[in-house]
């Protein structure tokens, strides 16, 4: 047992951006981004969406994705964990866990992720051997160490009272997950119902490629990104590390 799957999430009822999945993204649905990563990794024996919608089902068949069911309504509302529908797909496709080791998420909101990203995480998994890994972006301009609340009165107190009697170039660095590329060992997704393990280990996605789209804003982001690459010719972001 030493196959890889990719299992994308892509539901129908997206509330903030509506039709998100199948929106066009400079010229291209926005799930045929992650569907074309993940096959041109060459990484994976079966790249899989799981879905509740029969568009999004007939568009992600014709990006070259497998969609061998749909996926119940219960598994798509607005509460119910993404980890659940990968969970489920795992659930129907490897019951018994013997054909798959591992299984990546991949998430259709996020279409900057390459191919490359996703063999590089993969061999981070593999040289520590976690049991899950998320990919993570690190903090930029805006230093998390100073976020502050602000109340009805516009008063502000901070979170980490402490990180403000310190310099910025003393505090540790923090990362942010983002829905790029998330791995776990098959058993232990089973058998924990999360991606959030015990010793769970991050993968580093430059900023520019690990945009989680769930905005209007980050969506127009996502179109100044990819035009960027396509005025350098197809070039990619640099690789952090």
């Amino acid at each position: 047992m030493s196959g890889c799957l990719a299992v994308i999430p892509a539901r129908g009822g997206s509330k903030r951006i509506p039709g998100k999945n199948l929106r066009s993204l400079r010229g291209r649905p926005l799930i045929a981004y992650t569907i074309e990563a993940a096959l041109r990794s060459e990484l994976f024996d079966r790249v899989v969406v799981t879905t509740d919608s029969d568009e999004i089902a007939d568009v992600a068949s014709e990006c070259g994705a497998e969609v061998p069911f749909l996926r119940d309504s219960s598994l798509s509302d607005d509460f119910a964990p993404v980890s659940a529908a990968t969970i489920d797909t795992v659930n129907r496709l490897d019951s018994t866990g013997e054909e798959f080791l591992h299984v990546c998420q991949l998430m259709a909101n996020c279409p900057l992720r390459t191919a490359p990203d996703i063999t590089d995480s993969y061999a981070q998994l593999v040289e520590t051997g976690s049991r899950s890994q998320l990919s993570v972006v690190r903090y930029g301009w805006q230093n998390p160490w100073w976020a502050m609340r602000r109340d009805e009165c516009f008063t502000l107190s901070p979170l980490f009272e402490e990180a403000l009697k310190e310099r910025s170039q003393d505090l540790p660095e923090l990362f942010c997950p983002t829905g790029a590329i998330w791995w776990a060992r098959v058993d232990s997704l089973l058998h924990a119902g999360t991606y959030y393990l015990p010793g769970r280990t991050g993968w580093e996605i430059h900023w520019m490629r690990g945009l989680d789209i769930d905005t209007e804003d980050d969506w127009e982001m996502a179109e100044v990104l990819l035009a960027l690459a396509e005025s350098h010719t197809g070039a990619e972001p640099p690789k952090v590390g």
